[in-house]
């Protein structure tokens, strides 16, 4: 059983049963309310870029995300689509917050996914047909978080795929080294967020080196974003291109309820 393999199944069979003991202690707690969040975006773009960022669709994308539950555990979907209106790719999380400590975090997740790549068909007379070829994958993924200052954390993310179709790519693992810079004031209400981060990348013992980063441009009284994606290979033998960025204009909410 490989490495990879071996990781998959404990991080699966560690987090299902850590939720399920983390509820019923959030219900024997004496905390007189609970917080319950619904948020989400809608996004478009002009190069719609994966959470592999060296994974690109190379056309204009819209991307939905939508996010319910509580202070500790949420449950996630991202949709993305070609503004053709194409399906990209779908994606379902379940995430935890194992830790919450004033300086170091530890979020715990796992999700299932569709990815829609373009196939031919032909029919019986021979005739080429362009096709949808749906190719379902599951993951987890481990994410520590140090928080060095009021607007400067230091973090990690470790992600390990599994494709379920035949012809998907096997066991992919991502390792990626990140830091977060929020807050940087540009006006009264605007304000800059950068997260760059420097990736390693294993696709069925292929890999590669990347660096990436993410700035975002938000203004405090107004709901609507807009970021940038940047994308550069440093060394790989995976099948990629040397340079890739974006731009993004995103429509965000956050409603949070409390409840006795």
């Amino acid at each position: 059983m490989t490495q990879s393999r071996i990781v998959l199944i404990l991080c699966l069979a560690l987090f299902v049963p850590h939720v399920t003991k983390a509820e019923i202690l959030a219900e024997k707690d004496s905390i007189p309310t609970k917080v319950y969040h619904v948020s989400g975006s809608a996004l478009i773009t002009n190069n719609g870029i994966s959470l592999l960022p060296m994974f690109n669709l190379g056309k204009p994308a819209a991307i939905f995300d939508l996010s319910i539950g509580n202070e500790r555990i949420s449950y996630e979907q991202q949709l993305r689509f070609s503004l053709a209106g194409k399906p990209w790719s779908f994606i379902f999380w379940t995430r935890w917050k194992a830790i919450t400590g004033k300086k170091f975090r530890l979020n715990l997740g796992g999700n299932t996914s569709v990815a829609f790549r373009n196939a031919f068909v032909y029919d019986k007379f021979g005739n080429a047909k362009e096709a949808l070829n749906p190719q379902q994958f599951i993951a987890t993924e481990i994410v520590p978080n140090y928080q060095l200052s009021e607007h400067v954390a230091l973090g990690a993310y470790y992600l390990v795929s599994h494709g379920l179709t035949p012809g998907a790519n096997n066991w992919t693992n991502f390792i990626t080294l990140n830091s977060t810079i929020s807050n940087i004031p540009v006006s009264k209400n605007a304000r800059l967020r950068l997260y760059p981060q420097i990736y390693y990348l294993n696709i069925d013992h292929v890999e590669g080196f990347y660096t990436t980063a993410t700035l975002t441009l938000t203004h405090q009284k107004l709901p609507f974003t807009i970021s940038s994606i940047v994308n550069r290979k440093l060394k790989s033998n995976i099948v990629s291109k040397d340079f890739l960025w974006n731009i993004q204009l995103a429509y965000t909410f956050n409603k949070r309820f409390k409840k006795s």
